[in-house]
């Protein structure tokens, strides 16, 4: 497994990583120590986060100097010495922590699905709830700038985080701009808060440390989450909802998003998921965003798509007294680095 990620999966993304994957897969006394962790925790993203998180807390310097300085060899060495030396504290955070996909690179595709919400529900305002929450920087989604292979912008002109998205086939993203965010909740079971020091250090550990234009957009994206933070909920998402609509003020559309969240439920949950947003709409219209693999939203079309196509379905539905509209309006790559729209607005 490590020698596969190392010559197939990092090899081309990121060099370091993959010297890094193949040394731990040489070493027989390495592989013994990563045994020490439950199996669904010995994957290497799970690993090599953990001994970047203890580089980044000052806890393994030889590591962190050889990250720094994008030492291929060095940081293969001192990740072998780093595991050996402290089995059990990788095996701690590997088991205490998952890791995350956090960047804001979704807006690209959250952004106009959300304002097509909002003009189907005839809503002037929205309050926003992030099932999965990507550390509620999904959250921000209109206070990034979004621009498009297609010419068209959205969002923010002027924040600090901006995101492109190339956009395929013959219709455009609708130029709609979404409408004020009276609230944002993140429903998780382990959230994470950017303003905590050790939750903010995890999200960095999980990018590989020679991508410098990931982790600076990271950084421009938990700045730009703490100056407004959101409110998170920890708990199970079915179980937890309602106390999230109970956040969202009267008046506004709530707007429930899920960003390749749900292949994590079982069928039933996903099932009893689309209850309590139905159960939701009995006083006002409620909308679900999901961006999902094909299949995995329940009561969202596939379009005749194959499951593990490849892609993921960009479904909106909307509840209004009991009546379940749902529709699949786009179909995405990349996690929204590349977009089909479909919908007609």
């Amino acid at each position: 497994m490590y020698r596969h990620f190392g010559e197939v999966d990092a090899a081309e993304t990121s060099p370091l990583y993959a010297r890094v994957a193949i040394a731990l897969s040489e070493s027989g006394e390495v592989l013994r120590a990563i045994e020490a962790a439950p199996a669904r925790k010995r994957h290497p993203t799970v690993v090599l986060a953990a001994l970047h998180d203890l580089a980044l807390a000052g806890r393994a310097p030889a590591l962190a100097a050889a990250y720094a300085a994008a030492d291929g060899d060095a940081a293969a060495d001192a990740a072998i010495d780093t595991l050996l030396r402290m089995t059990d504290s990788v095996v701690a955070i590997a088991v205490r922590r998952k890791t995350r996909a956090n960047e804001t690179g979704r807006c690209a595709v959250l952004y106009p699905a959300i304002a097509e919400a909002a003009r189907r529900a005839g809503a002037n305002a929205v309050g926003l709830i992030d099932v999965g929450c990507s550390a509620g920087l999904n959250l921000n989604v209109d206070r990034v700038g979004i621009t498009y292979s297609s010419g068209q912008s959205l969002g923010d002109p002027s924040s600090p985080v901006q995101l492109s998205s190339s956009v395929v086939g013959a219709r455009p993203i609708p130029a709609r701009a979404m409408p004020e965010v009276v609230g944002r909740v993140g429903v998780d079971l382990d959230p994470v808060d950017v303003t905590d020091a050790d939750d903010a250090r995890w999200l960095r550990a999980c990018l590989w440390p020679d991508q410098p234009e990931r982790i600076a957009r990271l950084e421009a994206e938990m700045a730009l989450a703490a100056t407004a933070p959101p409110l998170l909920l920890r708990g199970d998402a079915v179980e937890v909802l309602p106390d999230a609509f109970a956040h969202v003020p009267t008046g506004a559309l709530p707007v429930v998003t899920t960003t390749w969240a749900l292949s994590r439920f079982p069928l039933e949950s996903r099932l009893r998921f689309l209850n309590r947003l139905d159960e939701a709409a009995t006083g006002r219209a409620v909308a679900w965003v999901s961006v999902e693999g094909v299949g995995v939203g329940p009561a969202i079309p596939t379009l005749g798509d194959r499951r593990a196509s490849g892609h993921s379905i960009i479904g909106l539905a909307l509840f209004e007294q009991s009546a379940l509209r749902a529709e699949a309006i786009g179909r995405c790559w990349s996690r929204g680095r590349l977009l089909s729209w479909l919908a007609v607005s």
